[in-house]
């Protein structure tokens, strides 16, 4: 990457990094707040979006910190591993978050019963939800898949590996997430292979996360939850941002 896009990258990340602790400390404070004070109406129900959001995002922030997890330790690429970095603290601090407001609610983290993932979303299915489609990125794809971008060919892609028999969503439970099998290639991939397949996947993870914040940002009824779900909507667009230079430079780019 030029020195350019390095600072940019260190600019991004920070930035990204001081937003979250930022709404973390706000919303957790307004969230016990409310809790204490709010009329009985304010409390989210189990089928409620604040708390469906907080169930499947919890999920949904898990696979992103576990894959961060991994590249950081199969790549020594400073800018990457600093991003991974970046994504995993601040995920994990999102996720804790998320969890705790489940308990001030005394609400369960598993969905009720016969509601799968996604159901908060309007215009979904409960367990088989449409993906983002339009989510923030989308100017960036084109026919390459992992596995496929130009100069950095590995045969055929995860979704043609994992095959019928690896089950309609092969672990992959709400949009953006990864599957087992995408999961395993990045546990064994090395060095630059790596790095693009991370940022591939990290990508289309994000694409279904703004997707998800967004729906929250204009579901929820908790004023907490509502800000950091749009505060989770501009960070990771910019982290998007990020990731296509990170891949552009590499000669690769996101997947459809």
């Amino acid at each position: 990457m030029s020195p350019a896009g390095n600072r940019r990258a260190r600019r991004v990340a920070g930035s990204v990094v001081a937003l979250a602790l930022l709404l973390a400390g706000a919303a957790t404070v307004a969230s016990a707040r409310g809790d204490r004070g709010a009329p009985a109406d304010r409390t989210p129900t189990a089928d409620s979006a604040d708390a469906g959001f907080a169930r499947d995002m919890a999920v949904h922030h898990q696979q992103a910190v576990e894959m961060s997890f991994v590249v950081r330790d199969r790549t020594r690429d400073e800018d990457v591993r600093r991003l991974a970095y970046d994504i995993a603290n601040t995920q994990a601090n999102q996720r804790g978050m998320l969890l705790g407001w489940l308990d001030l609610w005394e609400l369960p983290k598993t969905a009720p019963a016969g509601q799968g993932p996604m159901a908060w979303m309007s215009g979904g299915h409960p367990g088989h939800p449409a993906g983002p489609g339009t989510g923030h990125g989308s100017e960036h794809t084109s026919e390459h898949r992992p596995g496929h971008s130009p100069g950095h060919g590995s045969g055929e892609g995860p979704d043609h590996e994992a095959g019928a028999g690896a089950g309609p969503q092969d672990g992959a439970l709400m949009p953006g997430m990864a599957t087992r099998t995408e999961l395993r290639r990045l546990g064994e991939a090395d060095g630059e292979k790596a790095e693009i397949l991370f940022l591939q996947l990290m990508t289309v993870h994000h694409e279904g996360g703004v997707a998800m914040a967004e729906g929250c940002a204009e579901r929820c009824v908790v004023p907490a939850a509502k800000r950091l779900a749009q505060g989770m909507v501009e960070a990771q667009r910019a982290e998007l941002d990020l990731m296509a230079d990170m891949l552009a430079a590499r000669g690769a780019v996101t997947r459809p």
